[in-house]
């Protein structure tokens, strides 16, 4: 849904989050090697979380608003979001499907996007006569991934050669975990 954040709260959102978020690297695990990401990460998540880091950083009021206003949109409740910031075109994420260790094998993940327009890819996992979908994700736009998606299909936000801005995408969603 485009537009779903109007264009001027769009702007103070992408600025704020840019340039006060404390974004980071992270490693992750390639083929049996251990690799840089090609974007960084912010997390946050409800304290009162079972299993929670009470280290963490407390939820921003530009979080706590937009978290708001997905939980209107969808008539769901989200206790965690994954900020990411794709620097420029040869940030991006590969192929894959979201991990299911806590938020289930079929989570809900409500996605908001700020700054630079990204496509979002989407194919099929064993239907190769499945045609890939192609979603351009914009300044305020909203992307809901429910129901089976995980199951059956992987996604992606693929690099670039083009010179572009940053881009950064709130992805909410609903974790448990065991003490």
């Amino acid at each position: 849904m485009d537009n779903f954040i109007e264009k001027e709260a769009s702007d103070c959102y992408y600025h704020t989050f840019l340039n006060h978020t404390q974004w980071k690297e992270y490693q992750m695990e390639i083929f049996d090697k251990t690799v840089t990401a090609p974007r960084m990460i912010a997390w946050y998540e409800d304290k009162d979380n079972a299993g929670a880091n009470q280290d963490g950083p407390d939820w921003t009021p530009e979080l706590l608003s937009i978290r708001k206003k997905v939980e209107a949109e969808t008539g769901l409740a989200f206790n965690a979001v994954l900020l990411n910031l794709y620097r420029n075109g040869k940030d991006g994420v590969a192929w894959h499907s979201d991990h299911t260790d806590n938020s289930g094998p079929n989570p809900i993940i409500a996605s908001v996007s700020f700054g630079e327009t990204r496509m979002f890819r989407l194919r099929h996992k064993t239907r190769k006569d499945i045609q890939q979908v192609e979603i351009p994700l914009h300044h305020g736009s909203f992307l809901l991934m429910a129901g089976t998606t995980n199951s059956f299909w992987q996604h992606q936000v693929p690099k670039t050669a083009k010179d572009i801005l940053p881009r950064i995408n709130l992805t909410f969603r609903r974790v448990s975990r065991s003490k």
